[in-house]
């Protein structure tokens, strides 16, 4: 691999499409034009010739360097070229150029890294390239699998690589709960938001912490106990101990030292185990809070499960009598009206009025007749009284 030194111009390179390095900072970029300007370039760009491109050269290293003499209006370009190199070499060589920058985002070194495991290379390999231990590169390879919104969190700075890892050996979802919340400050400490996204990868692992079957009876008294235990060692800690490590901090060295005298060494040691031990429980409860706020978010989210589903059964009970109404209301209007039944059956022969006259008629001579009959009776019984 030979390498020559040389003025090359701008528009004969072009950048590594395969570059790691994705993300540019604005402001970086106008701080190191300003640099070019006043000093001019002081470390050459390094490239490699590329046959039968449209571009005779390709960019290895020093891609700000090229972009910001572009800017700026240069027209060309100290370029140091390497020859006879490979894709791999070139990709690791570009790695290198940028891993170690502070510019260089987590989630980009994680991408460089990557693409190396995917070329063959393990981490042990990659560590020894770059100068990092196997693990720094085990846990930057975790990284990757974090859903895109918490990869930004990452690269933004708002959540640290060591939390980061966590969160990414969790599901999907619970990744945005453990990052969101963590963001929004809902945790006093880095620690004590991976303990809790710890609590939601065992949340993950099992159905519940105390199992799927309801404990027994015995089971449930001891826990009661050790509760009660628990609960009276840490009340005599706060009343007891608390005050007297308060009384004692308000001293003065010279005063301990008298009042104290020989036994002081004894209660050093002493205040040193006590020291690591209340660091030990200190962790323990974080822990155990951390699995208790996990246990909460996991109840919290099958609770909203729960009243989405009854939500939804409404919503499509409701539509489904919705539906009823509206068939039902389709099917009235395709019955015929009744109202031509109801003339049709009115409309029986009849006779006519005209013709009927006539037996009125003759009804009416019919009752004159009978009348002029009992006249002639009743002139009769007047004749008869007369005489």
């Amino acid at each position: 691999m030979g390498t020559v030194f040389a003025d090359l111009k701008i528009d004969e390179i072009a950048p590594n499409p395969e570059q790691p390095r994705k993300y540019f900072d604005e402001e970086q970029h106008k701080e190191l034009k300003g640099t070019i300007e006043e000093n001019g370039l002081l470390q050459p760009v390094v490239v490699r010739p590329v046959e039968g491109a449209a571009t005779p050269y390709m960019l290895i290293a020093g891609e700000r360097r090229w972009r910001a003499c572009k800017a700026i209006g240069k027209t060309v370009i100290p370029a140091n070229i390497l020859k006879d190199i490979d894709d791999e070499t070139a990709y690791v060589l570009g790695i290198a150029e940028n891993v170690g920058r502070a510019n260089m985002t987590i989630m980009e070194e994680a991408g460089g890294y990557a693409d190396l495991a995917a070329a063959g290379w393990d981490p042990l390999k990659i560590a020894k390239q770059f100068g990092k231990t196997e693990t720094h590169i085990k846990w930057r390879l975790g990284l990757l699998t974090l859903r895109q919104e918490v990869s930004e969190m990452v690269d933004k700075g708002q959540i640290k690589p060591n939390l980061a890892w966590h969160i990414a050996q969790l599901n999907p979802g619970n990744q945005m709960v453990a990052a969101t919340r963590y963001v929004r400050g809902d945790f006093d400490s880095e620690a004590e938001a991976q303990h809790f996204a710890n609590g939601l990868k065992m949340m993950e692992k099992q159905t519940s912490l105390t199992g799927e079957q309801a404990p027994d009876a015995e089971t449930q008294e001891n826990r009661k106990v050790q509760k009660a235990k628990a609960k009276d060692g840490l009340g005599k800690a706060e009343e007891v101990l608390l005050p007297l490590l308060e009384e004692l901090a308000e001293k003065k060295p010279e005063d301990l030292a008298v009042i104290l005298g020989d036994d002081l060494t004894r209660h050093v040691k002493v205040i040193g185990k006590l020291y690591s031990q209340v660091q030990l429980v200190r962790n323990l409860l974080s822990k155990a809070q951390g699995i208790q706020r996990a246990m909460e978010a996991d109840f919290n989210r099958k609770a909203l499960e729960v009243q989405k589903e009854a939500e939804e059964a409404k919503g499509k009970a409701a539509e489904a009598e919705g539906k009823a109404v509206e068939e039902k209301s389709a099917s009235a209007e395709k019955k015929p009206d009744a109202k031509p039944v109801a003339k049709k059956a009115a409309a029986k022969p009849t006779t006519p009025r005209s013709k009927a006259r006539p037996a009125v008629t003759t009804t009416r001579k019919t009752a004159a007749k009978k009348k002029s009959e009992v006249k002639p009776v009743a002139e009769e019984r007047e004749a008869t009284a007369a005489k």
